[in-house]
């Protein structure tokens, strides 16, 4: 079966996979905080990421790394809606609304957003109604704990079983929602909850995240297991984010999450094409 993705009217192809840009609204994301809060600087980005080859964008107003300050509706609002009004006023590019409140979902979706991206994968109350009234697509992703504690001490008897468990329950609360099946894609969450155990786990086993025959998203940009694991600070992990990005190609991600689009287009299209011709 063609796998794709539904949203509105707009069917996603994701027979090769592609690749989501991440534009963070905030002055604290890990990464970039700061750096596209005002509006022009986050349009301009905005460009830019879609002539290097994203095929979405993420936009976020709220920061969900260890430790962050909450975000109230009316300032995340305030960061999201215009920028996404903008965005759809003068592109057809899918916009994803990366948020866990659904006032914010609903105000998103209003403005134009295709996809709700949830770390708490609809779980918040009202959240399943919001993506079934707007039929957009959405993003269930799995984090042990809440933002600001998750890192704390992360344990799991087996985290690719209870990861791809828990995703399988979110999904069929999707479907007893009225959300298409069609409509969803499944994000095992690296770094939410995890050690760097986890993380390695569960991209060595990313294709049992598949469940129900839905497509992946892998977000592993400049993730701190990279520190972990390398000792890299967040400014000189591009290399090991480009290596982990066409590893979950391999391992059957159909959609990778990337701060460094261009070099990420490039090492999913290597990865791609090496697969093609093992088939």
């Amino acid at each position: 079966m063609k796998m794709q993705l539904r949203t509105r009217d707009r069917l996603l192809d994701l027979s090769e996979p592609l690749v989501m840009g991440i534009l963070n609204l905030t002055p604290d994301s890990f990464s970039d905080g700061g750096r596209y809060a005002a509006r022009d600087a986050a349009l301009r980005r905005v460009e830019t990421m879609i002539g290097e080859g994203a095929v979405i964008i993420d936009v976020g107003g709220e920061s969900t790394r260890p430790g962050a300050r909450p975000v109230s509706v009316a300032e995340e609002l305030d960061r999201v809606v215009p920028l996404i009004e903008a965005l759809r006023a003068g592109s057809d590019i899918l916009i994803s609304i990366d948020t866990l409140k659904p006032d914010v979902m609903d105000a998103s979706c209003a403005a134009g957003a295709d996809l709700i991206n949830d770390v708490l994968a609809l779980q918040a109350p009202g959240a399943l109604a919001v993506a079934e009234r707007h039929r957009v697509a959405v993003c269930l992703m799995h984090m042990q704990g809440e933002p600001r504690t998750m890192q704390a001490a992360p344990h799991y008897d087996d985290v690719v079983i209870e990861v791809g468990a828990f995703l399988n329950q979110r999904l069929q609360a999707c479907i007893d929602a009225g959300i298409d099946a069609e409509c969803v894609v499944l994000d095992p969450g690296f770094g939410f909850g995890k050690t760097l155990q986890h993380n390695l786990e569960l991209l060595a086993d990313l294709p049992r995240m598949r469940v129900g025959g839905r497509p992946v998203l892998a977000g592993l940009s400049r993730k701190s297991m990279f520190q972990k694991l390398l000792g890299l600070p967040v400014d000189q992990r591009l290399h090991a984010s480009l290596a982990a990005a066409a590893l979950a190609v391999w391992q059957g991600a159909s959609i990778i999450r990337a701060h460094d689009v261009r070099a990420t287009v490039e090492a999913v299209r290597v990865a791609a094409a090496v697969l093609r011709a093992r088939k």
